[in-house]
């Protein structure tokens, strides 16, 4: 008959075994040196849902993390899901703290997704926090803004195995190394890259254009590079938009996330009628990354723009007539009415993006 034992024992427990496997290795001598050592581990490393580099862990008075298993999806997952707008729910946290198991309600810091809870010392002993981080978690974690847990940081977690497989081989083939930085040009490379092989045909000028707008929401502190976890977890959203129906996205919000977008709504349904704006709809998107105080400069300028056209010249013509049919659209577009079910499937995405702590963009709403 098995034995139940708690996450602290468990984590013991695997400390242990690490400690006991470290000297075993030394007793039995040093090892044949591995072929791209440094490599290999940045790829184990990305696929196993882990951030933080082992050797940069001190390892006195410190907690082993427990292996993350990947979750799975489940078999009609794809099915209507019924969200009621009137029905509110009641969101408790829990009661003790997520790595120890202990409750001592003055000191514990709730994550602004999930349920989970946790002692500052925990997050430190497990390596979650470090130097900023930890001052980010003691100023904004019983705020509005709050404080996104470890699970709820990484959207790369959000991944089942198969699809963190086919981000792998994505990166791989594009020559992307994991834990480096990104560049405007590396960014942009990338992106030509997996449009080809999507589409086997180039990127067009105006989603060149999207790309660099979206580096720019990416590098919010104009840095010239993009960090890793930005990087991963944007392409790991763009993941989840391209491989899942909406419905399956759906079932990834959680209670507070939901609740979070019932107030969105009911706010904006002034007239009570259940349905809003598009125009409104659009603007809630950006409403979802509140955290950020600046807004991001756009570029309004087309890379596509070669210079002034004479207002006689048929391309000018042209264009005046196109620009017209678009602003029309554009107007249709924004009066279209939006129900609640409308708004869940619009923002799904845009929700789950704005579950890090970062203060990038990871999913930059169109214009």
């Amino acid at each position: 008959m098995g034995v139940l034992m708690s996450r602290r024992q468990t984590v013991e427990k695997v400390q242990k075994q690490a400690v006991q496997e470290g000297e075993d290795e030394a007793a039995a001598g040093p090892s044949q040196p591995q072929e791209s050592g440094a490599s290999k581990a940045a790829w184990e490393r990305l696929r196993d849902g882990r951030g933080v580099e082992p050797e940069e862990l001190e390892r006195a008075n410190r907690f082993t993390p427990p292996a993350f298993i990947r979750p799975t999806r489940e078999l009609h997952d794809d099915e209507p899901l019924d969200i009621s707008l009137e029905h509110r729910e009641q969101v408790v946290n829990d009661e003790m703290c997520e790595i120890c198991e202990v409750w001592t309600a003055e000191s514990l810091f709730p994550c602004r997704i999930c349920s989970r809870v946790y002692h500052d010392g925990c997050l430190r002993r497990m390596g979650y926090l470090q130097n900023d981080s930890a001052v980010e978690v003691t100023e904004t974690a019983h705020t509005e803004t709050g404080w996104s847990c470890n699970y709820c940081d990484n959207l790369n977690l959000l991944l089942t195995e198969e699809e963190m497989y086919s981000l792998m081989e994505t990166l791989r083939q594009c020559k992307i190394i994991p834990d480096t930085c990104l560049t405007l040009d590396d960014f942009l490379h990338y992106k030509h890259l997996v449009h080809k092989q999507q589409f086997e045909k180039p990127m067009a000028e105006a989603q060149e254009e999207q790309a660099t707008l979206q580096f720019s929401a990416l590098d919010p502190e104009k840095k010239g590079h993009i960090e890793w976890p930005d990087f991963l977890s944007h392409e790991s959203i763009q993941l989840l938009q391209k491989l899942r129906p909406q419905n399956s996205l759906l079932r990834l919000l959680t209670a507070k996330e939901r609740e979070r977008a019932r107030a969105a709504f009911l706010a904006l349904d002034q007239d009570g009628d259940g349905f809003i704006a598009e125009s409104e709809c659009r603007k809630a998107r950006h409403a979802w990354f509140r955290k950020h105080q600046k807004e991001t400069p756009s570029c309004n300028v087309s890379i596509s723009h070669v210079g002034p056209m004479s207002e006689s010249s048929p391309a000018s013509s042209g264009s005046s007539k196109s620009q017209e049919k678009t602003l029309l659209a554009t107007e249709q577009e924004e009066a279209r009415p939006v129900d609640w079910r409308g708004f869940l499937r619009d923002n799904v995405a845009y929700i789950l993006a704005a579950r890090p702590n970062s203060a990038a963009v990871h999913l930059k709403p169109p214009a």
